[in-house]
């Protein structure tokens, strides 16, 4: 009897276990999470309402109250300011990020400046010191006087030879066709045209023991503008600074290829990369008019002379009258390892924190840098807050947003190329675009934009939701308005956009790592303001008011730029598929291609003579734009419910740029590593179009029968030099350098890297006998990430794609 009332309950027992288990499952079936695709709300355009033209206002005038050099104690206190309150704003957090580095600085007690002395030795006349100071900045200290950072130091002394804009031609021009010598003599050239590092580097190949640098009013003052404080033109008095490196990517020139920590290896100071080797010093035009009124030798050619009332005469040497004189330079400025602080905020992402976008853009000004950089500072401060504001309303990006101040970019973009080499294996695998942030404003006529092909039409949609500031124009979109004062009439019908050269702080980003990139700011009218760059530029004219009275009064230029990154910024973290076409990037490849196809057929003969071709060039080409068509036609078919697909699709337009990276570097650019965008080698900067397109310069190096056919063949001479050149996609000298052309744009090695494991490169990898990417062809690598959680990087967790070739790199160059 008593074991069946145990039995019995029991039963009871199981039964109630059994019924209340059933009753938890269909409750918990019922609660589960539902995995329908629910579109989040489109914070987009409450994110571009938030940044506010008065804000960006006062956020200018109090950056600019005083000089803020890298490496000065004014910096660091405003590094911090931009810290506390960004964190104010609601960013999850803000630091400071530091780095020693390679800075150089005037001898404030042995001032630098130039001189004439006679046959006794005794000066004659001696350039200005400093700057006549502005009014209402009289009280203001620390205002660097005008230098030239890195210059080495000396007084040497010799004849005066003019050599116009100091480029490859000009000086080409001197020696073959004049027959002047620069030999052992120094020589003066206008700013503009080519990044002054490169007038430096042309100086010591020509021989000159000294270079003097001026801006001529040819080419820093607007017809019909007066000089500052009555116009926006620059004084006599002014003159422009700049560092004259010749870095091509190192960063720090003590650690090139590593960050500037404690624990890195320096080389000594006067071995650091890219240091000039003669002494260089900038002079306003008031005080190049003493040097070049009296100089003697044969007339310039036409488009030699500037807008002085000089006759411009070669040289060497003065007139005979003064002809015992000469011109003497005294050089005192020192380098120094000096530490340097970046600001780094962060949001981190909702959906896939490990993901990245980047707006970043300099702090540190030669002066008080309205222009450049405060005005993009400002717009930088601007965007935060609106992201903090949004934040605080229960906003977060899918994705991390990184936002960056960065310090030392005048010094040769020292800040952000040390945090990217201290972050590369981290951007390599996770970041998605960096969008930079240098000077807003730089003219008063029209949006420019430069970035990487696969961003056009992202662009192109975010300017059509911002409106135009220009007076007049309050109803149309900002897109119309830059479409009809810059259509790009010979390609398509659509607003001009130009490509990525160098010169700010993107170039680490882009040109070394692979990273999707862009720069927006508003501009002059560059087909009827053909002064260089703004005239202004590094003086210490560059004040609040000059923006406030002439640049910008409303500020809402400004506005605009700002909403302009801002908008690329947020769709880049926040849309559901990335919004890079590929489709894009192969149009532009077959535009390049053909520009550069056109270029050669100029010289028939020559390009018989080296039995040039193009048909790899596009058979590669053919083959991405099919890839990149296939690809998009598996984007439009996705199914956007499954997080895994949509995963693994956003990681192959992530890795898309770095598709174009050869870990080797260019020859004897090792850090200049995009074999389709690069600058010059004759230009910095290379305004308008980054030239010299790495994988075709790299063709010609590497062959025997073309190496410098540019160079040494009269009839291919011309153009490669010449700066208009730069106007012309067609990648400077390539055109004329193809014989082993043939599929190199995607033979490079930066194709055989594991982490292309990419439906958008797969078909022209296997349909392109010469693209066979190993990581196609093994199986390790197919696939690496779709086995693993939706939000686990695939570059992690397979070993395979594990690939450090910046480690690997450096190491190697050590």
């Amino acid at each position: 009897m008593g074991s069946e009332n145990t039995l019995v309950r029991l039963l009871k027992w199981v039964t109630l276990f059994t019924v209340l288990f059933f009753i938890g499952f269909i409750i918990g079936w019922c609660a589960r999470p539902v995995t329908t695709h629910h579109e989040e709300p489109d914070h987009l355009q409450e994110f571009l309402d938030e940044i506010h033209a008065e804000n960006i206002k006062q956020h200018l005038r109090k950056f600019t109250r005083l000089p803020h050099l890298a490496g000065t104690q004014q910096n660091l206190r405003l590094a911090e300011q931009i810290r506390d309150e960004w964190l104010a704003f609601g960013l999850d957090s803000a630091e400071l990020v530091w780095y020693d580095v390679l800075l150089s600085y005037p001898n404030r007690t042995h001032p630098n400046y130039i001189s004439i002395v006679d046959q006794h030795g005794d000066e004659m006349f001696n350039s200005s010191l400093s700057e006549p100071v502005p009014e209402g900045y009289e009280h203001v200290t620390d205002i660097v006087p005008p230098y030239s950072a890195f210059s080495a130091q000396g007084r040497p002394q010799g004849d005066l030879v003019y050599v116009n804009y100091g480029r490859t031609e000009d000086f080409f021009k001197l020696e073959r066709e004049m027959g002047i010598n620069c030999t052992g003599k120094i020589v003066i050239a206008r700013y503009g045209k080519i990044f002054r590092g490169n007038k430096v580097k042309n100086a010591v190949l020509a021989g000159a023991k000294g270079i003097i640098l001026y801006s001529d009013p040819a080419d820093y003052c607007a017809q019909g503008v007066e000089p500052y404080p009555a116009g926006w033109n620059l004084p006599g008095g002014g003159a422009q600074r700049g560092n004259v490196l010749n870095l091509n990517g190192a960063g720090d020139p003590l650690t090139p290829g590593y960050p500037a920590k404690e624990y890195t290896y320096r080389s000594k100071l006067k071995e650091g990369a890219g240091l000039p080797k003669i002494p260089v010093h900038p002079i306003g035009y008031h005080d190049a008019v003493h040097l070049l009124k009296n100089m003697g030798g044969a007339l310039p050619p036409p488009d030699w002379r500037g807008a002085l009332n000089v006759s411009y005469r070669i040289g060497p040497g003065f007139t005979d009258d003064f002809i015992l004189n000469k011109v003497r330079m005294n050089i005192h400025t020192y380098n120094q390892v000096t530490r340097i602080y970046n600001v780094i905020g962060r949001i981190r992402g909702a959906r896939e924190p490990d993901r990245c976008v980047i707006l970043g853009g300099h702090r540190d000004a030669w002066v008080f840098g309205a222009i450049d950089p405060v005005s993009g500072a400002a717009v930088v401060h601007e965007t935060v807050r609106a992201a903090g504001a949004l934040r605080q309303r229960g906003w977060r990006p899918r994705r991390s947003l990184i936002f960056a101040s960065w310090d030392a970019e005048e010094f040769g973009l020292q800040g952000s190329t040390e945090w990217a080499e201290e972050n590369a294996i981290m951007l390599q695998e996770r970041a998605v675009a960096y969008i930079n942030a240098d000077s807003a404003i730089e003219g008063m006529y029209t949006l420019r934009v430069d970035c990487t092909p696969s961003l056009h039409m992202l662009v192109y949609d975010i300017t059509k939701l911002v409106m135009s500031p220009e007076e007049g124009e309050e109803r149309i979109s900002l897109y119309e308005s830059w479409h009809k004062r810059d259509n790009w009439t010979n390609n398509r019908d659509a607003p001009r956009i130009s490509k990525l050269g160098s010169g700010s702080d993107f170039e680490a980003y882009f040109i070394r790592l692979g990273i999707t990139s862009g720069r927006a700011r508003y501009t002059k009218n560059r087909k009827t303001e053909s002064y260089s760059s703004y005239p202004v530029y590094h003086s210490v004219y560059e004040t609040f008011e000059l923006v406030e009275r002439f640049y910008d009064p409303s500020f809402r230029r400004l506005e605009a730029v700002g909403r302009v990154r801002a908008g690329l910024v947020f769709r880049l973290a926040d849309a559901l598929i990335i919004p890079l076409d590929c489709k894009e990037y192969a149009r532009s490849l077959t535009q390049y291609a053909n520009t550069i196809q056109q270029l050669a057929l100029e010289h028939p003969e020559a390009i018989q003579r080296y039995g040039v071709t193009f048909e790899g060039l596009f058979s590669a080409v053919d083959n991405f734009t099919q890839a990149a068509a296939d690809f998009h036609q598996r984007l439009d078919k996705l199914d956007t419910k499954d997080v895994l697909a949509v995963r693994m699709l956003n990681d192959q337009l992530m890795y898309l740029e770095r598709a174009f990276i050869d870990p080797l570097g260019l020859p004897g650019r090792p850090f200049y590593r995009h074999v389709v965008f690069a600058p010059s080698s004759h230009n910095k900067y290379a305004e308008h179009i980054a030239l010299e397109n790495a994988a075709l310069e790299n063709a010609a190096l590497e062959n025997p029968a073309l190496e410098n056919a540019a160079l040494k063949n009269p009839a291919l001479e011309r153009p490669a030099l010449d700066s208009n050149a730069l106007e012309n996609p067609a990648l400077e000298n390539a055109a004329l350098e193809n014989a082993a052309l043939e599929n190199t744009v995607l033979e490079n090695a930066a194709l055989e890297n594991a982490a292309l494991d990419n439906a958008a490169l797969e078909n022209a990898v296997l349909e392109n006998p010469a693209l066979e990417n190993a990581a196609l062809k093994n199986p390790a690598l197919e696939s690496p990430a779709l086995d693993s959680n939706a939000l686990e990087n695939a570059a992690l967790k397979n070993p395979a794609l594990e690939k450090p070739y910046f480690r690997e790199r450096c190491s190697r160059e050590r």
